[in-house]
């Protein structure tokens, strides 16, 4: 397996004992995880993606985290994922939806 040049962490709430719980997960998260998986295979980027447990950032969520950015998005839905992921097309930020 070769690195890949991004890695996507979504939150899912996961708790010791691994129960989802919070509010990333209540708002669909686990959802993101498929549309961006597709998205990155349709747009051909070298990108990975896995669910984490709580980032502690409830209120901002769902929660998505790019590396090796480290850019943070809150309130994330599928219209924001395009935007994350056109600007990763070019190695950027999208910078209006970082928090």
């Amino acid at each position: 397996m070769h690195k890949p040049d991004f890695h996507i962490f979504v939150c899912n709430s996961f708790r010791v004992g691994g129960d989802p719980q919070g509010v990333c997960n209540r708002k669909e998260a686990t959802s993101l995880l498929q549309y961006i998986e597709e998205e990155i295979l349709d747009r051909g980027l070298n990108a990975m993606v896995s669910s984490t447990g709580c980032l502690k950032l409830c209120e901002k969520g769902p929660v998505v985290v790019v590396y090796p950015g480290g850019w943070w998005y809150g309130e994330v839905d599928e219209g924001k994922i395009d935007a994350i992921l056109d600007a990763m097309e070019s190695s950027q930020p999208a910078e209006e939806l970082l928090i």
